[in-house]
């Protein structure tokens, strides 16, 4: 069999290349062709995923975290092109569960990444979005680039969310060079609202009911304030616009579009052409649930071998999704970490060995 392994990463505990390199030890190949592929949707890993698989230049970046300590990123430089991931420096996984707070947590680190990209002379700067800890609709961004948001009284504001309810106007105009801004993410949601980034996103950074309110009541100004800075209409209900806490609306003022994470990165990757060569497919993440169907790397791995007529097995840290939907979207089957050993404490500690014994018992299994 040609096997395609193609996970995205099981966040908090392995990489996507770990999962494959993991999953592809476990099957014990008896003349079985095994292809890896990683892959990222936006979030964390998308520049080491695109890293792996392009000829293209590294260059790591001072920048900060969050809360504003110094952080490392890097910049992927391919062509005219460079790619950089937002959760490099405003990533979740760079804060405790004590740390987090929407309502301060800054976007700023990204601005700084984005500025290093502009001056290694790129034409195109894709920004990954996903995995974010901050819900300030990228006002550190901008504050980064030249154009921090101010009060009526033209003092800058300070970081975070929760100050964007008194912003005024911007200081000035975001430093790009006439660079192109895209948005990589699967993140369909609005800035504000039901479905917006404080509703939907908010809690899972540490915001409480009324953060939430607030939050979203924040936002919803500032959008106004970048409406009129930009001269814009509609930008608080834009596809797209809530991703990584709000960043995706900063970058669509900016004049960037928005696109598909998954499609982008397999497209580079050139993973259809393996799709269309492989027997059976093989995808994962930490935690199978309702949002992995709605555009994340799973949902598009289960489609595309769906039309192919493929099996596709996903392995997964836990799984919360129902046979029904799953296979729907082309899931063949399921396996999970916490069901293999019975333990979710256990699946945490030592990922690893269960994917690799996960994906020796389906080896045996798909051979039959």
């Amino acid at each position: 069999m040609r096997v395609l392994i193609c996970p995205d990463k099981f966040a908090g505990t392995l990489s996507a290349p770990a999962v494959a390199q993991a999953v592809a030890e476990g099957w014990s190949t008896d003349g079985d062709v095994l292809v890896e592929r990683p892959l990222a949707d936006g979030g964390p890993g998308f520049v080491e995923v695109l890293a792996a698989a392009l000829n293209g230049r590294r260059i790591p970046v001072a920048t900060v975290d969050p809360l504003g300590r110094p952080a490392r990123g890097e910049i992927l430089h391919v062509g005219h092109t460079a790619y950089v991931e937002s959760a490099q420096a405003c990533g979740l996984h760079l804060l405790t569960p004590e740390e987090r707070d929407p309502r301060v947590t800054t976007s700023y680190g990204l601005g700084l990444l984005i500025a290093a990209a502009v001056e290694t002379g790129a034409a195109e700067i894709v920004v990954g979005l996903g995995g974010s800890a901050t819900n300030d609709a990228g006002a550190g961004m901008l504050a980064a680039l030249g154009a921090a948001p101010v009060d009526v009284a033209g003092y800058a504001l300070p970081y975070g969310g929760g100050p964007l309810i008194t912003a005024a106007a911007l200081s000035g105009i975001p430093q790009l060079r006439q660079a192109r801004l895209v948005a990589a993410t699967d993140v369909d949601n609005p800035l504000v609202g039901l479905h917006g980034a404080s509703s939907v996103f908010g809690p899972q950074k540490g915001a409480s009911r009324e953060d939430v309110l607030r939050l979203d009541a924040a936002l919803e100004h500032f959008s106004g304030v970048l409406e009129k800075a930009f001269d814009l209409e509609g930008l608080a209900a834009a596809p797209g616009g809530g991703a990584a806490g709000g960043i995706g609306a900063a970058l669509i003022a900016l004049g960037g579009r928005v696109t598909s994470g998954i499609a982008l990165v397999t497209t580079l990757i050139g993973l259809d052409a393996e799709l269309d060569a492989a027997d059976l497919v093989i995808t994962g993440e930490g935690s199978f649930d309702h949002q992995s169907l709605r555009g994340k790397v799973v949902a598009g791995i289960a489609a595309g071998a769906r039309d192919r007529g493929l099996p596709c097995v996903v392995l997964a840290g836990r799984n919360e999704t129902g046979a029904r939907e799953a296979a729907a979207a082309g899931v063949t089957e399921t396996h999970t970490l916490v069901e293999h050993f019975g333990s979710t404490e256990t699946a945490l500690a030592e990922p690893a060995r269960g994917l690799r014994e996960l994906s020796a018992r389906l080896a045996g299994q798909w051979r039959r």
